[in-house]
């Protein structure tokens, strides 16, 4: 029973990138351009994807949330500070909130007002590709981490 704890304390982070990064590019590299090319009109898919980046964002944090929950937990039964395997993917993970955090509630309520639509949309696409890079970064990180132990 207890190796079975360790392993997945060990392999629940992987997961949680991979779901965090996973869901950031199936929404914005397949599904929302497939809504713009099927849907009958661009206000209709604008608001489709409205509404599926505002459910990516529970997802994005909910991950976020978690990662930063574990490894606090992990962190908290070492008798040193935190492995680099560990600090490093940290700061991707609170730069990737940051940025799901600015999106849903900073760009986001300009887009829906068509509030100088061009600059908040090139501004929220700008962070929404950061988000995922960082999400890239953690699940690198703690594969290549995997990888080595």
């Amino acid at each position: 029973m207890q190796s079975w704890l360790d392993c997945s304390r060990r392999i629940a982070p992987l997961w949680l990138a991979a779901a965090w990064l996973m869901s950031l590019s199936t929404l914005g590299f397949f599904v929302v351009p497939m809504l713009f090319a099927r849907l009958p009109s661009p206000a209709i898919a604008g608001a489709m994807a409205g509404q599926l980046f505002s459910v990516q964002t529970a997802i994005s944090l909910a991950c976020c949330l978690l990662l930063l929950v574990l490894w606090r937990a992990a962190s908290a039964n070492r008798a040193a500070a935190a492995s680099v395997a560990t600090r490093v993917p940290l700061r991707w993970v609170l730069l990737g909130a940051l940025m799901v955090v600015l999106v849903e509630f900073v760009v986001a309520p300009h887009i829906v007002a068509h509030d100088n639509l061009r600059f908040w949309h090139s501004l929220g696409s700008s962070m929404y590709l950061l988000q995922w890079c960082c999400a890239v970064l953690v699940f690198y990180r703690l594969s290549s981490a995997r990888a080595l132990a």
